[in-house]
């Protein structure tokens, strides 16, 4: 680019501003596909939040503490002293993140859950009542009584299709029987305070809470089997494992992601964000499209004008620029306008959440979660930052054919007249 750039600059600007047409059409169909692309990346990050937030919370939190060994063997011999237990709660208590994160100590186990009507295998996890109800998801999907409390000693609360499966109503007894750290069967009689439904069949026919010091007592287990860390977002992952791992003495404590721990979750998620990319692929395609075939075409009918240009002094090189920039400003404000106008969508008909209500069943469920039907958006800025930059790259690329295009023009013949 030898003459001055600014003369170039205005040369793009002008043939733009003459064929305003043309221009405004090719720039509607980048901002309406930009829009369209933020309002639809918006939804989808919204809704693999909440399938993360509610399947970890269910789960064990997006970053788990255990023994080492104990996520194969699952057996209370492998479980975290009272001073390992110490040691990963100050870990996590001293996260530098935006909110704080919560953690959930828990003694878990498997074994049988008896009543008169019946025996049925489940899973049971002692708890601390506080700290649970704020974890998770449990305590908000009470059905009938409450969930544990502070205080409590010999209680349960269990799901209800359990509760119907052994005949259980709230005040009912039954036993529960598991072997113990020490290697023995040991039974421990609880009372039902509450029952509860997550629409998930595993968990609420397999899944019993009890207070975390009956569990300790009754198993023989001094500090947890796993300690469960919810983070205020899921992007903080990795940035919090860093810091975990760093603070924690390497071998001693296995610090595991939920990408790890919850795996059925993390492929649910990654399989829906490839349909999503294949869509937003099928976006960046028309939106090349559109600039590719609006900017040759303005070489094809204004070879006569690139011609004169040629003849007046520029160079071929200097030529094809006048066409690149020509598409770099189509791009540049379409772009803006696109990120403008698909926020406004966002924020006009979706800030309340998008219903899909008539369209899921009740209780739908994929990957070991139930489907929340209001998707609610999110805004992430890696994933704006990510179709800004191939617009960009679109824009870029579908300037540089017109521009080699007009470049490679023979000034006369551009200048005969028919």
């Amino acid at each position: 680019m030898t003459a001055r750039p600014a003369i170039l600059f205005r040369l793009a600007l002008r043939n733009l501003g003459r064929e305003l047409r043309r221009s405004s059409l090719t720039a509607a169909a980048m901002v309406w596909g930009l829009a369209l692309l933020i309002v639809s990346r918006t939804l989808s990050d919204g809704a693999h939040e909440d399938w993360i937030d509610s399947g970890v919370r269910l789960a064990t939190g997006h970053i788990v503490f255990n023994a080492p060994g104990h996520r194969t063997s699952e057996s209370l011999e492998d479980h975290l002293t009272g001073e390992q237990t110490a040691a990963a709660l100050a870990a996590v208590r001293a996260l530098e993140l935006p909110e704080a994160a919560l953690a959930s100590v828990r003694v878990s186990t498997r074994g049988l859950a008896s009543s008169p009507d019946g025996a049925i295998p489940v899973a049971i996890h002692g708890v601390e009542a506080g700290a649970e109800l704020a974890f998770s998801r449990l305590g908000a999907d009470v059905l009938e009584g409450r969930y544990l409390e502070a205080g409590d000693r010999l209680h349960a609360f269990i799901g209800q299709a359990l509760a119907l499966r052994l005949g259980l109503r709230t005040g009912s007894r039954m036993v529960l029987t598991a072997q113990s750290a020490a290697g023995e069967i040991e039974g421990q009689l609880v009372r039902v305070v509450g029952t509860f439904r997550t629409g998930l069949a595993e968990l609420d026919e397999s899944v019993v809470h009890i207070p975390l010091q009956t569990a300790r007592e009754w198993l023989g287990v001094e500090g947890a089997t796993t300690i469960s860390t919810l983070l205020p977002h899921s992007s903080f992952t990795a940035r919090a494992l860093e810091e975990l791992r760093a603070r924690v003495a390497p071998g001693e404590i296995e610090i595991t992601p939920w990408e790890e721990s919850t795996p059925e979750l993390h492929s649910a998620v990654r399989l829906d964000d490839g349909g999503d990319w294949v869509f937003h692929l099928i976006l960046f395609a028309i939106v090349a499209m559109a600039i590719l075939t609006a900017v040759f075409m303005s070489v094809l009918n204004r070879k006569r004008e690139l011609g004169l240009l040629r003849a007046l002094g520029l160079s071929g090189r200097e030529t094809g620029w006048v066409v690149f920039i020509e598409g770099l400003m189509l791009t540049a404000a379409a772009g803006l306008i696109g990120i403008g106008v698909g926020f406004a969508l966002v924020w006009i008909f979706f800030r309340n959440g998008l219903d899909l209500t008539g369209l899921m069943p009740q209780d739908f469920t994929f990957g070991g979660i139930v489907f929340d039907p209001v998707m609610y958006p999110v805004i992430e800025a890696r994933h704006l930052l990510q179709s800004l930059f191939f617009t960009a790259v679109i824009g870029i690329s579908a300037s540089i054919y017109p521009a080699w295009q007009a470049a490679a023009l023979d000034p006369a013949d551009s200048v005969k007249v028919e």
